[in-house]
């Protein structure tokens, strides 16, 4: 196991940790949480030996192999997959010892043979291709140097470099950064099967209640251990720190009697014995220590000037970048779709499908090749990108940045507005440049916001912020009155702030009927759909080539469950449309039933009833009309149920 005793850890003249105690178990998942800076990332380092405790130790089994994540990869034109591999050392070293081994060494040469084995060399390539493929790689893309891909997808192949090696330990620091859905949910699902210990640090909350079994919360240079997901710890605080205000507020009643006591009674000779006994009591007393909240940050975001509607319309657009050799490369096409005043919209793809490629287009940052985005007159637009960290002056303040863009506004105001992002005594005069990425982001995002835009286009907001700024930011969205487009993997953030989704798919965008859940299953379907193209290439190429193909029943049982699924996850909005539509058949059926009744019912046609009567008539006929309706749906439906039995 993992044991902290007395672990005191420093970070210049800042104290991480204070004399903690903390125990982790062999085979638990637990999620390290707190504030930016709170040390999260140097206790990882602690962990690695790549720093020493200030005091007290910390302890793991010398037996346990360590895999981590690098933080920069390197200019290497080493194939991907062969990368990924590479995270094996020992498997490596094994091959290599092999190569350099002479052939007359017979002896030594089967030793080696055993160890290869038993090391997984021949399923290496194969287990190195599964994790490239659930972190979202394809096979064209397996044997590409790794200089070739751009930042984010570098960091995919360390975190795969890291899943491949063998270890006891697995350290994750911010793994799901550079994710998309479909690669953090494939992710979750293989942390589950993963037999080792699990430390994990992240900021998003449903991924860390998805994997986390166990929470250590960084409170005030202390590590507390909670059991269960995020969620849980949550609860389990909350409690704590109301039971700490009752204990503070006990104690505070008996300081309070025993110092009147002893201030009535200490200079009288029949008292004094009893009152200095009082003295000793209040002495001993160890004085409880408030435990605070953790100050959160109190985002506001301003009120637009004005709000047309629609903002804008994209009329047959079709966007992508012109490479240097002046060819052009078509990201989307044939875009038809209007963002209207007060739309809340999150923007949903895998990487790579052309959602930043929307979005920079939405914003005038590239210009469609076709079409035309057309904005109404008083469109204001503020666009959040992770690329606009590097766009800040390093050596200017927080406040000098904003006084930038707003000269004449009273250096007060200035300090009012910092302050809710965040940014407050001397953190808004000193210069940025030693930030953290969090900081940063929150020091962009409020800079866009001063200008008030009626359209938010954020891309990827979340990233680096914290837990209690995401919250913060979820918080100021939903209250937010103008447009915003979201493009975010962060699900609870999505899950607070949006009302419809976009989908990015093949070239092209179009609405998505569904929320997150079946999202998850689009995806699901999209995957069988394209494991079993993948077999019927395979198969026809075979075939071509003149070669039998084997019936691997194992593969075949496989595929008919996949199939099955596949189908399952078809029939299910169509049993939920279906029993929607049976509901509605029956409650206007019913009351078709009662109007009938008041039909037939000859006192209805006297004169002083006509009124009555006309109203009886016209909502009769209503809802003979909308049943109707509902039985043609009803049939549809049944229809297509049929087609996919």
């Amino acid at each position: 196991m993992i044991r902290a005793s007395g672990l005191t850890l420093r970070r210049g003249t800042k104290v991480l940790l204070n004399a903690t105690e903390f125990v982790v178990n062999p085979g638990e998942r637990v999620g390290i949480v707190g504030k930016n800076g709170a040390g999260k990332s140097t206790l990882f380092a602690l962990l690695q030996g790549q720093l020493d405790a200030d005091a007290g130790t910390l302890t793991l089994p010398a037996a346990w192999r360590i895999a981590s994540v690098e933080q920069e990869i390197g200019h290497t034109e080493r194939p991907a997959r062969e990368f990924v591999i590479d995270g094996d050392t020992h498997l490596r070293a094994l091959q290599a010892e092999r190569a350099e081994t002479a052939d007359h060494d017979g002896h030594r040469i089967a030793e080696l043979e055993s160890a290869l084995i038993e090391a997984g060399a021949w399923s290496a390539p194969s287990r190195a291709e599964q994790l490239l493929a659930g972190l979202g790689f394809t096979p064209d893309q397996w044997m590409q140097p790794v200089n070739s891909f751009s930042g984010g997808w570098q960091m995919r192949l360390a975190l795969a470099r890291a899943l491949m090696a063998p270890s006891e330990l697995l350290l994750l620091d911010e793994p799901t950064n550079h994710l998309d859905l479909d690669a953090m949910l494939w992710l979750e699902k293989w942390l589950s099967a993963y037999q080792g210990t699990v430390l994990l640090i992240s900021h998003d909350t449903e991924f860390l209640d998805a994997v986390a079994r166990v929470i250590l919360h960084f409170d005030h240079g202390k590590l507390v251990r909670y059991k269960g997901g995020y969620e849980d710890f949550l609860t389990q605080r909350a409690e704590r720190l109301r039971q700490a205000r009752i204990a503070i507020d006990r104690q505070s009643r008996e300081t309070a009697r025993l110092k009147s006591f002893i201030d009535r009674f200490k200079a009288k000779a029949t008292k004094a014995k009893q009152a200095q006994s009082r003295v000793k009591a209040l002495a001993r007393m160890e004085t409880l220590a408030p435990l605070h909240a953790e100050s959160g940050i109190d985002i506001r975001l301003p009120e637009p000037g004005s709000m047309p509607d629609p903002l804008l319309i994209l009329d047959d657009v079709g966007t992508g970048y012109r490479a240097p050799d002046g060819t052009i490369r078509t990201v989307l096409s044939g875009v038809n779709l209007m963002v209207r005043g007060g739309a809340r919209i999150g923007v949903l793809g895998v990487n790579g499908a052309g959602k930043s490629t929307l979005i920079k287009t939405i914003a005038h940052i590239i210009e469609p090749l076709q079409g035309s985005v057309r904005a109404s007159r008083g469109l204001e637009i503020g666009y959040f990108a992770q690329h606009q960290l590097d766009m800040l002056d390093p050596s200017a303040t927080a406040l000098l940045h904003l006084a930038r863009i707003a000269p004449e506004a009273r250096e007060q105001e200035l300090r009012n507005y910092l302050g809710g992002f965040g940014f407050s005594g001397d953190t808004v005069t000193s210069p940025i440049a030693p930030m953290s990425g969090g900081e940063k982001a929150r020091l962009a995002l409020a800079l866009i916001v001063w200008q008030k835009p009626n359209l938010l286009l954020l891309d990827e907001p979340s990233n680096h912020l914290d837990v209690e700024t995401r919250e913060a930011l979820a918080t100021a969205l939903a209250e937010f009155p103008g447009s915003v487009l979201l493009v975010s993997h962060d699900r609870h953030l999505l899950r607070t702030t949006v009302d419809t989704f976009w989908i990015v798919a093949d070239g092209k965008v179009s609405e998505f009927d569904g929320d997150l859940e079946d999202y998850r299953e689009w995806l699901a379907v999209r995957l069988a759909s394209a494991r079993s193209e993948a077999r019927e290439e395979a198969q026809t190429r075979a075939e071509q080539n003149g070669t039998t193909v084997s019936v691997d029943r194992k593969a075949q049982r496989r595929q008919e469950a996949e199939e099955r699924q596949r189908l399952s996850i078809l029939r299910k909005p169509l049993e939920k449309k279906l029993t929607a539509v049976e509901q509605a058949m029956a409650k206007t059926s019913e009351r078709l039933k009662t109007l009938d009744a008041s039909i037939a019912d000859p006192d209805l046609y006297a004169d002083d009833r006509r009124d009555e009567r006309l109203l009886i008539l016209g909502e009769h006929g209503e809802l003979s009309k909308k049943q109707a309706e509902l039985e043609e749906q009803w049939l549809s439906l049944q229809e297509e149920l049929e087609a996919l039995n």
